[in-house]
């Protein structure tokens, strides 16, 4: 989960047009993106663990948002072994450790 850089993620059309603080642009524009890790093909589940059904499958150089974190199945990745799972979309779930964050620990609000 270490990373040389992260990036602001394109979330909606917000345009700087003075948008109210605490607005669903803004919330939205506050999504930070991470790179998976090289030459890994990363399993999207929909749910935080192993045992949940694979959505789909990430190519090679992917880039993901992480719209807020759990814990579950833990898992031995590319950044050490860890129990955290990123929430990128609605009912779509990553292992952490396969996700260069920057962080062993937690990098966004834990999931409702």
């Amino acid at each position: 989960m270490s990373v040389d850089r992260a990036g602001q993620a394109a979330v909606g059309t917000g345009s700087g047009s003075g948008a109210e603080p605490g607005n669903a642009t803004e919330a939205a524009s506050a999504v930070r993106s991470y790179p998976v890790a090289p030459g890994i093909q990363l399993k999207v589940r929909s749910g935080p663990g192993t045992g949940y059904a694979v959505v789909r499958t990430l190519p090679e150089g992917a880039w993901i948002p992480i719209l807020c974190q759990t814990t579950g199945t833990l898992v031995a990745g590319t950044y050490g072994t860890s129990a955290i799972w990123d929430r990128t979309a609605a009912g779509e779930y990553v292992a952490d450790a396969y996700v260069n964050t920057g962080s062993d620990g937690w990098v966004a609000s834990r999931c409702g």
